[in-house]
Order: structure tokens, then sequence, then C-alpha cells
């Protein structure tokens, strides 16, 4: 894992209102919560009753489309890893 990976999953997270992870024709769409050394958390739902989380590896990655909500133009944001 590279820290210019790091830094632009981080850059992700802090993009937008929500993100979005589609991968393998499923799609997670939620807050990131955590980045860790192999894998990224995004959570999904509005409570903890709702919602799940999901551990998406990196290498995964390079197989998604990643995308966040964004509120100026009131659209989903495609984001290049």
């Amino acid at each position: 894992m590279s820290e210019a990976l790091i830094d632009r999953l981080v850059e992700f997270a802090e993009s937008g209102n929500q993100q979005k992870i589609v991968l393998n024709d499923q799609t997670y769409q939620g807050w990131v919560m955590e980045i860790s050394d192999d894998a990224i958390l995004i959570s999904t739902g509005f409570s903890d009753k709702a919602g799940k989380d999901y551990w998406i590896k990196f290498t995964d990655l390079n197989q998604a489309e990643l995308s966040f909500w964004d509120n100026k133009t009131d659209q989903w944001v495609a984001f290049k890893i």
C-alpha cells in the first residue's frame, strides 16, 4: 500500500456528503468510516439496526467504480483512485 493510495482514499472519504462503491454488481452507499492497512470500511444505512459495515480490500477497488454525492450539483461524481 502506497502513501499516494492512502492519500487518495482519504480524499475520497472526505468528498461529498456520501460515498458509493460499486463492485461486482453490488452497490455500497454510505460513509467511509475507516481506512486500514489493506481495506476501506464503508457504513451503509441510517442507524445501527438498518445499516451494515463492509470492509472492501484495496485490491478489489481496482475493479470498483467509486463516486461521491456532490451537494452543489445534486449528482454522483465519479472518483478515480
